[in-house]
């Protein structure tokens, strides 16, 4: 009896658990296991992922790079990648629209304008090495991805300018060609091309950043030796291209 009394206070003590300790976890609670919570989604975390995507493709090439090192960079876990840009290729392409989006629309806007040839040279040589400067292995990304992704230079066109390349090139070109014309006539310039005017404006702006390995052990040159060289570069290159074109 002593025995039998004893588990029945013991019983007292420990009574079963309610119905409502033993609730199955909601839906919300499951979802914060396997998806980001959307509070953690913003522009800020967006753009992190973006400047995270960019070192990443630069060092490792877009084929190479993998989206855990991406998540890595950016402080961030790969649920939060795929939650905004599902796929790598998207990532590859919003980075690629971003990147060479800051600088081609000002290029455009300024060969478009009605501003003088000797203005365009100078504002079109400002824009480039400014932009080249802070991210001087830009030209060398955005070759490799139009090489490999052919097709992204017209969607970029028309992404950044809201027009196809078809409707941007005479709006470039048949103003180039008018002011080039009109300066032959007065004896100013020798006759080109707009196309060649443009690359050849272009290429010398570019060429020193796409080359910059070669052109560092070629002239003897460290980065802060590099740097000096460019900023000399600006000060002489409108000038050298005007005086290359006099008539």
């Amino acid at each position: 009896m002593r025995i039998v009394a004893a588990r029945l206070k013991h019983s007292k003590r420990r009574p079963n658990p309610t119905p409502t300790s033993r609730r199955p976890p909601t839906r919300r609670a499951l979802a914060t296991h396997h998806e980001p919570r959307r509070a953690e989604h913003n522009g800020d975390t967006e753009g992190r992922i973006l400047d995270a995507a960019h070192a990443v493709f630069v060092r490792h090439g877009t084929a190479g790079a993998r989206m855990q090192d991406i998540a890595r960079e950016a402080g961030v876990n790969q649920a939060l990648l795929h939650y905004y840009f599902r796929t790598k290729d998207r990532l590859a392409e919003a980075v690629f629209r971003r990147t060479a989006g800051q600088l081609f629309p000002q290029v455009v806007q300024v060969m478009a304008s009605d501003a003088s040839l000797e203005e365009k040279i100078a504002k079109v040589v400002d824009i480039e090495i400014d932009h080249l400067s802070r991210t001087s292995e830009l030209p060398g990304y955005i070759i490799s991805e139009l090489h490999h992704h052919p097709e992204r230079a017209r969607q970029l066109i028309t992404a950044l300018t809201g027009a196809s390349p078809e409707d941007v090139r005479p709006r470039v070109l048949l103003k180039l060609r008018q002011q080039i014309d009109a300066a032959v006539r007065t004896g100013r310039l020798r006759p080109i091309a707009p196309e060649q005017f443009l690359v050849n404006l272009l290429s010398l702006c570019v060429f020193p950043f796409a080359a910059r390995p070669i052109l560092m052990v070629l002239l003897g040159l460290d980065l802060q030796q590099f740097d000096r060289f460019i900023e000399e570069r600006r000060h002489h290159l409108a000038d050298f291209f005007l005086r290359a074109l006099g008539a």
